[in-house]
């Protein structure tokens, strides 16, 4: 009884670690798929050099805090 316990712990161990193994090569896969770098959208692109030049011209007037906050807001909307 106890050869036959000791068997199938070690069947249950052994399929376990099989399956663990599979999931790991799966959720990597995601991973990379997830990774992979697209190229921007214009739209996107567009935002961005807003971000730029609104971020440059905050750090040119030195604004730091809530001032720089508002700014960035408000220059980004308009």
């Amino acid at each position: 009884m106890k050869k036959l316990m000791a068997v199938f712990c070690c069947v249950l161990l052994a399929a376990s670690s099989a399956s663990l193994a599979q999931g790991t090569d799966k959720s990597t896969e995601k991973k990379a798929a997830a990774t992979a770098k697209k190229e921007p959208s214009e739209k996107q692109k567009a935002q961005q050099q807003k971000m730029k030049d609104c971020n440059k011209q905050a750090a040119d007037k030195k604004l730091k805090g809530n001032e720089r906050k508002s700014f960035m807001s408000t220059c980004l909307k308009g």
